[in-house]
């Protein structure tokens, strides 16, 4: 079983070991979007999809599919080992018996494509934090956040905001404040490499006030980072 990153979902940011894993694979199991984003690889596949929240039951039947002789490719957006299915597809591998050899394909993660289309603010350390709670209780996170911004870490936020979630965001902000100047950069990249992409560079006393949603990256400058010709930049220390 292979479980692939297809990446942020533009099909020129697929890698070539991704789409080689599928094509290799009869069957494809995935949420019902990412499927239809790699539509183009799956015409003579055999293919599952379900909705949001349904991750436990993707994995179980490609596993099953898997274990029954099928070459299956489980998807997931982004990178597979980075908030995706590999890591559950290992724990429920090892759990329930299931006697399938995983193999992971990496592909690229919302942080680098995001970071990309802003410039290149991930030079330095940094770190990826997840606002979404459902899985890890808001006190770790909330740990998370204060010791990266003490320690000046450029952080990407996963799962900013959504209709139910807003104050995580706004919590997020205030810690960052009690660490950084108020001009830090912020850059904020929704559905990076779509056609409808939206890039908002802001900093950290503003960046609450834009449109940032479910599909949106939140990037946040260290002590370093400015923005150079228009574009966030973290210097590496190179150029002196």
């Amino acid at each position: 079983m292979f479980v692939v990153g297809i990446g942020p979902g533009n099909p020129l940011d697929r890698t070539r070991r991704a789409e080689q894993a599928i094509a290799a694979s009869t069957l494809v199991v995935g949420y019902d979007p990412y499927i239809a984003s790699i539509a183009d690889l799956c015409s003579d596949k055999k293919t599952v999809t379900s909705g949001m929240r349904q991750e436990s039951a993707r994995c179980r039947i490609a596993l099953e599919q898997a274990q029954q002789g099928e070459i299956v490719t489980l998807v997931s957006s982004g990178d597979a080992g980075v908030y995706g299915m590999a890591g559950l597809a290992m724990e429920m591998a090892t759990a329930e018996n299931f006697a399938v050899s995983i193999e992971v394909i990496a592909g690229v993660s919302a942080a680098n494509a995001a970071a990309a289309q802003l410039g290149a603010p991930l030079m330095l350390d940094s770190a990826t934090i997840s606002l979404s709670d459902l899985l890890v209780p808001w006190a770790t996170i909330v740990t998370r956040l204060q010791a990266v911004a003490a320690a000046d870490m450029v952080v990407s936020l996963y799962n900013p905001r959504s209709k139910k979630r807003v104050h995580q965001l706004e919590d997020a902000a205030k810690i960052f404040l009690q660490h950084r100047p108020e001009n830090t950069p912020v850059g904020i990249v929704t559905a990076a490499s779509d056609p409808l992409q939206q890039l908002v560079y802001s900093d950290l006393a503003h960046f609450l006030d834009e449109e940032i949603g479910m599909r949106s990256l939140v990037i946040i400058g260290n002590r370093t980072t400015r923005i150079i010709a228009g574009r966030m930049v973290t210097p590496r220390g190179y150029y002196k």
